[in-house]
């Protein structure tokens, strides 16, 4: 958290502001920035390592959460369609998709199961 301290002398817009004291005759107005704004707040060489390893990571589990949500989708499209092989073969690749995300642990076990069952059951009223 970044404290500044201005007098209101000095033109300026502050868009966060927290409180003022009035002492006599001038005002103290007492600016709270608690942006991050991608800047790099650690002092500790170690802990800016692991901040931009663990933004890689995030952005990482962000596409292949997206590319899992896809995945089911296209499941529930061929069953939509009333297409049996296209179903079978989108909820292969929906599973393997989720069991290498429980894997990873970018999802919880019982996300998958769930979403199991629910990709299984949407298959089995085609056949």
């Amino acid at each position: 958290i970044n404290i500044h301290i201005f007098s209101p002398i000095y033109n300026n817009f502050f868009s966060k502001l927290t409180f003022y004291l009035h002492l006599n005759i001038l005002f103290v107005i007492i600016v709270v920035a608690c942006d991050s704004g991608g800047e790099i707040m650690a002092n500790i060489k170690q802990q800016i390592k692991r901040i931009r390893t663990n933004e890689k990571a995030r952005l990482a589990n962000q596409s292949f959460k997206s590319s899992l949500k896809s995945a089911m989708k296209a499941v529930y499209a061929a069953v939509e369609a009333k297409d049996v092989e296209k179903a079978t073969t989108a909820l292969n690749l929906a599973y393997k998709k989720l069991d290498k995300a429980e894997a990873k642990h970018i999802v919880h076990k019982n996300y998958v199961a769930r979403h199991k069952a629910e990709l299984a059951n949407a298959v089995n009223t085609l056949k």
